[in-house]
């Protein structure tokens, strides 16, 4: 059913949606000008090279990532219902590339800790508890989704209502703790390493240094991006500003739209990226007749021949 009205004092309400329709679209931006930007380096490094199961995650989330900015794009003037099956897909392409970047992470220290079983085996019933619990939540906090179209002063847009907004947010709480137990996981087996090694009097290398460095790098960009989302989103809890329609507060809301998909579908492959060019680059080098160790994150000694860490 359509909602026509001209009063003026459904105003507020389109201002609002006006400021988030601006965050939205430059959202969609930085996700489509980041592939744009690399895809030359995605297919030289990923195309071009022996597929693997990383590649497909890769793709999935890159491609996952276009979808979502496409859709927002295309959002303009939809009837209630097509506005509702939208919101749906763009919640479960959401859901998914949640569950790509997991695994994307499990695999990352799972070869950083020597391809533990044990850590294995940790990481992925860590996440299968945290994906179940964000999953509860999120499915009792926005089941069923409604939509309404509104025409309001000329504009139209379609609300979609969420039982319980709130439980919803909570679920960045747990997601939260999980990117931080990767991120303090990922640092400990770096910090171990050195010391391992100090202690044994063997010399690590420049190459496995960088290599470290490397992957405790673009995992900490990746946290501070999931950090700055989770504050943001946190700072949504509190009722009065849920319930504001003042600058300030479109200004936050629209600041949560950018930076939530930003964090996923351009940091989140650059995790992949980030380690195919760390290794292009050794290769390279070794082509061109530099001596050279690199980490086999298998061994506990470095290895004179260039080895993949699995990612």
């Amino acid at each position: 059913m359509t909602f026509v009205s001209n009063d003026p004092s459904f105003w507020p309400q389109i201002n609002f949606n006006l400021v988030a329709s601006y965050f939205i679209v430059a959202s969609s931006v930085a996700i489509v000008y980041d592939w744009v930007l690399n895809f030359g380096q995605e297919v030289e490094l990923l195309w071009r090279q022996r597929w693997s199961f990383v590649t497909f995650l890769y793709l999935g989330l890159r491609y996952i990532g276009l979808s979502f900015a496409v859709s927002n794009l295309t959002t303009v003037s939809m009837t209630d219902a097509v506005s509702r099956n939208t919101y749906i897909a763009q919640w479960w392409l959401l859901f998914v590339a949640d569950i790509i970047l997991g695994a994307i992470v499990i695999i990352r220290l799972h070869a950083m800790y020597q391809r533990s079983r044990k850590m294995l085996i940790f990481l992925v019933v860590t996440f299968l508890a945290v994906t179940t619990t964000c999953s509860v939540m999120s499915g009792i906090g926005s089941r069923p989704f409604t939509g309404e179209e509104f025409v309001l002063s000329g504009t139209y847009t379609c609300i979609i209502a969420e039982d319980q907004p709130q439980l919803i947010r909570w679920t960045r709480v747990v997601g939260t703790a999980w990117e931080a137990l990767a991120l303090c996981l990922a640092v400990w087996i770096a910090i171990k390493h050195f010391r391992e090694h100090k202690r044994l009097g063997v010399s690590t290398g420049s190459t496995i240094r960088d290599c470290f460095a490397m992957l405790i790098k673009s995992q900490v960009l990746y946290f501070i991006g999931f950090v700055a989302v989770s504050c943001f989103d946190f700072g949504y809890f509190s009722q009065e500003l849920w319930d504001s329609d003042s600058t300030g507060a479109q200004i936050y809301y629209g600041v949560i739209l950018f930076i939530y998909p930003v964090q996923m579908f351009v940091l989140g492959p650059h995790l992949i990226l980030s380690i195919r060019e760390y290794h292009a680059e050794l290769v390279d080098n070794s082509e061109a007749g530099t001596v050279f160790t690199t980490i086999c994150f298998q061994e506990r000694i470095p290895v004179s021949t260039i080895s993949g860490s699995g990612v």
